[in-house]
């Protein structure tokens, strides 16, 4: 498994977002990237999640 990278997610994130705006973006189209964008939305959630309990952590020893 890959190690999950914020910055490319979040860039990736901004791709979709180019792509639904585009009044040429098909409804298929759109439907795949809302499902794409909301796996991404979800996985840099847990990644914030982490980080923010290893700050947690580290500021209480």
């Amino acid at each position: 498994m890959e190690k999950f990278d914020y910055t490319k997610a979040m860039a990736e994130l901004e791709q979709i977002a180019v792509h639904v705006e585009d009044p040429s973006t098909g409804l298929e189209d759109i439907d795949k990237y809302i499902r794409r964008s909301s796996e991404l939305i979800e996985a840099c959630r847990k990644y914030l999640r982490t980080a923010h309990e290893k700050i947690e952590t580290l500021n209480n020893q």
